[in-house]
């Protein structure tokens, strides 16, 4: 049997950068063309996450896991997200642990269903199989998160890089609010 040897990651909150590094996947606001519905009158090409995933084979029995570290900022009304995806396996869920931060869980399902849940230090937060997700900063600081999920689960950005997802969470009277997509 060929074996794969246990190891530790650590993630330093200070500088908010995992060890060792993995696979890092930077998003700015130009590698999330159509995501936002104001993202023309934008200056420059702001930083709005950053994806830490620890080097694993991405295989049945495996456990991949990841750190998100979410910008704060808004492009328009709507506060900094991930572009969100489904798995590319359906019937693999997701489990979200936040460290640092706040801010909201947008899911939905690909009949339209959704769900909004809060995020703050200390949450877990339980995606179903099925369901679509994208996490989004509503606070001051980094919004920071570890995922765990399958192996093999895979990303699919297809179907939310075509049509987005139903529900946008912006900032309305200084407080964010859930809001339908009108583009939907």
């Amino acid at each position: 049997m060929n074996y794969m040897d246990p190891f530790n990651s650590f993630f330093n909150m200070k500088e908010l950068e995992l060890e060792p590094e993995g696979d890092l996947i930077a998003r700015r606001l130009s590698d999330m063309q159509g995501m936002y519905q104001q993202e023309d009158n934008v200056a420059g090409n702001p930083k709005i996450y950053e994806y830490y995933n620890v080097r694993l084979p991405e295989i049945p029995g495996h456990l991949q896991h990841c750190v998100t570290v979410i910008s704060p900022g808004k492009i328009g009304k709507e506060y900094h997200m991930t572009k969100g995806h489904y798995h590319e396996v359906e019937e693999t869920a997701e489990i979200y642990f936040t460290i640092q931060g706040r801010g909201k869980l947008v899911m939905q399902t690909k009949e339209g269903d959704s769900k909004v849940l809060d995020m703050e230090e200390g949450m877990i937060s339980y995606i179903p199989p099925y369901w679509s997700h994208r996490t989004i900063n509503t606070g001051e600081e980094p919004l920071v998160f570890v995922g765990v999920y399958p192996g093999n689960a895979g990303h699919d950005y297809g179907d939310i890089e075509e049509r987005g997802m139903k529900k946008l969470v912006v900032e309305e009277d200084g407080q964010p609010k859930v809001i339908d997509n009108p583009d939907y």
